[in-house]
């Protein structure tokens, strides 16, 4: 892409620039060193060539010339001449790179042009240059400049477009660099290297030098650039000498102070605009500043606005992309974990008591659950369990092994399993392509195959598939045990991408029974999965229980599709193993199932996985490059705390509602107790509503504002343009009207008293009901009326990610169920079970996970009487604990109270399994 050079601005006097002159003052250290080094240079330049000139001949010697050299038996002075053309060919290599870093050096172009296969030797000569480079650049070079050319009188200082600032130095004037502060460029969340590269280098393919300089380097929000990919607006990037279009600051200067000094656009959009659509008209903001006047108001408006402040730096950070960035590309272990995690949250409703909601999680924790539900691909994942399950049981039905997976290749269109040896005749629906080289599974055909009755039968044959990465077209695994040998990780990310596929083995649907040892590091992801994961300090510690325990692969393989599977074992080790160690684990795994993953030097390893700087992984022996998939030491402590808040079984009170004026019907309601509805505005054109309603659906239930920037990090996680979302804004502003929409002094959108939630008016009647013993159970059946299923359902897709780091969600469930508990207590106590069956049901609607309603519901059935009905309410319990999508049973506390009200629950269970 050509780059738009800026037009020279009319009328303006550009001064020519004058030669900057760096500091003339050496230490005796330098001038040693650049000597030494100019010595080296000439003897290894003119002195090496001399000497072998003189002492062994030219680099093609007679002996080479010899046809019979090839056809003839090779000589002493044969295997001498090629020594010498060796040694030749050394010194040109060397040679090559000194002339690269001298033009380098000499015309500042930035990081040097690389040598093929000259790693070492150029780096030889680049200290070497660099070193005899000094003894000029500020003495030599310098001076005879100053004299051709006399100090002009200094011209004023006048403003360029798009240029840089126009420094001149004197021999006093302390040591500068350049600099480029990320900015979101107009139409994009933020810019690439590759643009900065073409805007200050004048060249996008330069962007490496751009990040070599700034590898690893700590940026002010404390992040670091690991992959090229990767910048944020507000970081400080150091720039190449020749970089248009930068800033020049003090060499020393912290990037905090710079950042300070040039905000550029990125500070301006952190800081709250004065205006946005919607704003008051004129007698609305009068009317608001007297309202403000009085004391009571005034305070109010302070508590709200230090509630938006505490809410904001969590919505800014998945602005941020960062978390958002790992966690959410990482989709198939993203599914896994929800599903481990709803299954803890099913336990903690099991045992939460009235009047607490579960924990929910804060900060990183909440952020990596936004980015879990961002990425979640549920789908993908269920085609890959049932796909698998469904070939190894057609497998098994006829008798087959099943072939070695050592791949597979996951896209929105299909699912490919690389196989050995080529098979052409896979089960249907599975087809083979490459002339049986490939399985595949059309991703239709998979989404239509049903779930295996019995999990347990339908074995899963290749519980080691995980992912790497991705490529262009969507998810690549590999199977840990198809190696059938060690396979060595090797690079800077290592325990990054280690910690990435413990993950997702441990979560994953894909496999039954596992154990997975981590050997140095992932100690806490035991939080996770504790019936998976354990973690050693080293192998010294589990060598001897892998040697007892190696199987045949074949024997596993037949074992897991015939439903007699032994459990599948997996090693992690972030510690390089010693040469002993290294031994004895690759006579291992070339005959044992198990998947063995080691970093270090590994010398005996089948596969090399290589993750480099840049983010890419690469297996050479299987030919795969992909962008890898990584756990950071950030987003695996968060996903830690995100699941041991989700341990917790203590639970959190819940904040009383701000008391509401009335109950009359509002102009405009938003109903969120089950499928999102809104009623009293006029039809919105197709394709937009689901937005629209979500944006609508978070206004009114943050009745302290939000501003735009704010709305837009929620609405849009993974970053949108600044048009699309202020056009969005502006859209539901006209759709809901002026008297509907305000904006105050600072920007923020908030809804007008007109607009009103059925969840308001369910905490109000609950509220009301605390307060007034006579009309308590009236009012809580008015609330509970208003359920209608469970909360946002039918909610858009890729929508509400928000939810995760907001109490809505935890509250609304609490709440149902405690209103419909609080209800229940009082009909029962009134004699009236079959209203409080009534209550119960309605609330169970919403939160049907909630243990304690279950519980509510035996006991309100069991006082109508009818034992009839009590035991089909129990065979339904228990119909819907065994094949509960989470699983985990019934909690022991409705078990033991089943077993009260109905002792012979057991027995009527037990025939209708065997009916």
């Amino acid at each position: 892409m050509p780059t738009r050079q800026p037009a020279r601005p009319h009328g303006r006097h550009v001064p020519a620039r004058v030669p900057a002159r760096a500091s003339g003052r050496r230490s005796a250290g330098d001038v040693l060193a650049g000597l030494a080094a100019l010595v080296v240079l000439v003897g290894l330049v003119g002195g090496v060539p001399y000497a072998l000139l003189t002492f062994v001949g030219p680099p093609i010697r007679p002996e080479l010339l010899d046809l019979e050299v090839l056809t003839g038996n090779v000589g002493p002075s044969t295997i001498i001449a090629v020594l010498v053309l060796l040694v030749w060919l050394a010194w040109f290599q060397l040679f090559v790179c000194v002339l690269v870093e001298v033009y380098a050096g000499v015309r500042r172009v930035g990081m040097p042009a690389r040598v093929p296969l000259s790693g070492g030797t150029q780096f030889l000569a680049n200290k070497l240059v660099s070193a005899a480079l000094l003894l000029f650049t500020a003495g030599a070079m310098v001076a005879p400049l100053v004299k051709l050319a006399p100090t002009p009188a200094a011209p004023p200082v006048t403003a360029v477009a798009y240029s840089a600032p126009l420094v001149e130095q004197t021999l006093e004037t302390p040591k500068t660099k350049k600099v480029y502060v990320v900015q979101p460029p107009h139409g994009r969340h933020h810019e690439s290297l590759w643009e900065i590269a073409e805007k200050c280098l004048g060249d996008g393919r330069r962007y490496h030098e751009i990040y070599r300089l700034n590898q690893a380097k700590e940026q002010p929000d404390g992040t670091r650039l690991k992959m090229a990919d990767l910048i944020r607006p507000g970081w400080v990037l150091d720039m190449p000498d020749d970089a248009r279009n930068a800033h020049i600051v003090p060499a020393d200067q912290p990037r905090e102070k710079t950042l300070r000094e040039h905000p550029g656009r990125a500070q301006v959009e952190r800081e709250l605009p004065k205006k946005a659509p919607g704003k008051h008209s004129k007698p609305e903001a009068a009317q608001e500043q007297r309202r403000d006047q009085r004391p009571e108001q005034r305070q109010e408006r302070q508590e709200q606005r230090q509630g938006r402040q505490e809410q904001q730096p969590v919505i800014q950070e998945s602005r941020d992309g960062d978390l958002v960035d790992y966690l959410a590309a990482a989709s198939l272990a993203a599914a896994g974990l929800l599903f481990v995690l709803a299954g803890k949250r099913r336990e903690q409703l099991w045992r939460r008591v009235f009047g607490r909601r579960i924990a929910r999680p804060h900060d990183d924790a909440a952020q990596a659950e936004v980015a879990l539900r961002l990425g979640s691909d549920a789908p993908g994942a269920r085609v890959l369990d049932v796909g698998l399950r469904m070939l190894g049981a057609e497998l098994a039905a006829r008798r087959r092994t099943p072939p070695t997976v050592y791949g597979a290749h996951l896209s929105p269109r299909t699912l490919d399993l690389w196989i050995h040896p080529p098979d052409p005749d896979p089960p249907a629906p599975w087809i083979a392509v490459d002339g049986g080289q490939v399985w595949r599974l059309p991703a239709h055909e998979g989404r239509l195959l049903p779930d295996p009755p019995d999990r347990g039968h339908a074995g899963a044959p290749y519980p080691g598939l995980v992912s790497i990465g991705t490529d262009d077209g969507g998810r690549v695994l590999i199977d840990l045990e198809a190696a059938q040998g060690l396979i060595n990780v090797r690079g800077a990310q290592t325990t990054a991408a280690l910690a990435a596929l413990a993950v997702e083995l441990a979560t994953n649907r894909w496999s039954d029974r596992m154990r997975i040892t981590l050997v140095g590091f992932g100690a806490e992801l035991t939080a996770i999965a504790p019936g998976r994961i354990r973690a050693v300090g080293g192998l010294a510690e589990v060598l001897p229980e892998l040697e007892a325990g190696a199987a045949p692969r074949t024997e596993v393989l037949t074992g897991r599709i015939t439903g007699s599977p032994r459990r599948a074992h997996y090693l992690l080790s972030a510690v390089a193993p010693t040469h002993e160690e290294a031994r004895r684990l690759a006579l291992l795994a070339r005959r044992d199932t198990a998947g063995y993953v080691v970093a270090g030097e590994v010398p005996h390893a089948t596969w090399t996985l290589e993750i480099g700087d840049d983010g890419r992984a690469r297996i050479a022996e299987l030919g795969f490059e992909v962008d890898a998939q990584l756990l950071p030491r950030r987003h695996y402590r968060a996903l830690v705390d995100l699941f041991r808040t989700a341990d917790r079984l203590d639970g959190e009170p819940m904040r009383e509602p701000e008391p509401l004026d009335g109950l009359q019907q509002p102009a405009v309601e938003v109903r969120i107790l089950g499928p999102v509805e809104l009623t009293g505005l006029p039809p919105l054109e197709e394709g937009r509503m689901g937005l629209a309603a979500e944006l609508l659906v978070y206004l009114a239930t943050h009745i302290g504002g939000v501003h735009p920037v704010v709305l837009g990090g929620v609405l849009w996680p993974r970053g949108v343009q600044d048009i699309v979302r202020d056009a969005t804004i502006a859209r539901v502003a006209e759709w809901l009207g002026p008297q509907h929409l305000h904006t105050d002094a600072a920007g923020r959108l908030s809804l007008g008293p007109g607009v009103r939630t059925d969840w308001a008016v369910f905490r109000e009647l609950v509220r009301r009901a605390k307060g007034d013993p006579t009309a308590g159970a009236v009012l809580l059946e008015k609330a509970l009326g208003l359920v209608r299923g469970p909360l946002l359902a039918g909610r858009r897709p890729g929508g509400y990610a928000w939810l995760a780091a907001d109490d809505l969600e935890y509250d609304v469930t609490a709440a149902v169920a405690d209103a419909a508990h609080q209800l229940c207590e009082i009909r029962l106590a009134q004699g009236q079970p079959d209203a409080a069956v009534a209550a119960v049901r309605a609330a169970l609607l919403l939160a049907p996970d909630d243990e304690g309603l279950w519980r509510d519901l035996l006991r309100a059935t069991h006082a109508t009487e009818d034992t009839v009905r009590l035991r089909a309410v129990v065979e339904g319990l228990t119909r819907r604990a065994a094949s509960h999508p989470y699983g985990g049973g019934m909690a022991p506390e409705t078990e033991a109270l089943i077993e009260e009200l109905l002792p012979t629950w057991r027995i009527h269970v037990v025939r209708e399994s065997s009916a």
